[in-house]
């Protein structure tokens, strides 16, 4: 297998990158909404704060299981851009959650 094929392990590490991406996408849509106070943005906030953590365990699960380092195959990047992209879908998410319970 070559170092650019889509292996099992890059394509869980893709998956878990695409969760928390949505989350983040979500939680800033709900922060817009909540800022515009045109609807509560509640519902978002609340998703966000569902999918953010889903991305990141399933991308820390692929960190800690990776036999090797980066360009091996194992999703060792893609389990960390996933990380990071949960924890900022976290942060998103509990900053229109507050802000919606504060304007609604």
């Amino acid at each position: 297998m070559d170092s650019y094929g889509l292996t099992p392990e890059r394509m869980v590490a893709s998956t878990a990158a695409v969760i928390a991406l949505s989350a983040v996408i979500i939680g800033g849509l709900a922060l817009a909404r909540s800022a515009r106070r045109i609807g509560t943005g509640r519902r978002g906030a609340i998703a966000a704060l569902v999918l953010a953590p889903i991305g990141l365990v399933i991308g820390a699960v692929v960190v800690a299981t990776a036999d090797g380092g980066l360009g091996t195959g194992n999703g060792f990047g893609g389990g960390i851009v996933a990380m990071m992209v949960g924890l900022i879908g976290v942060a998103l998410g509990g900053l229109a959650l507050t802000r919606a319970r504060r304007t609604g």
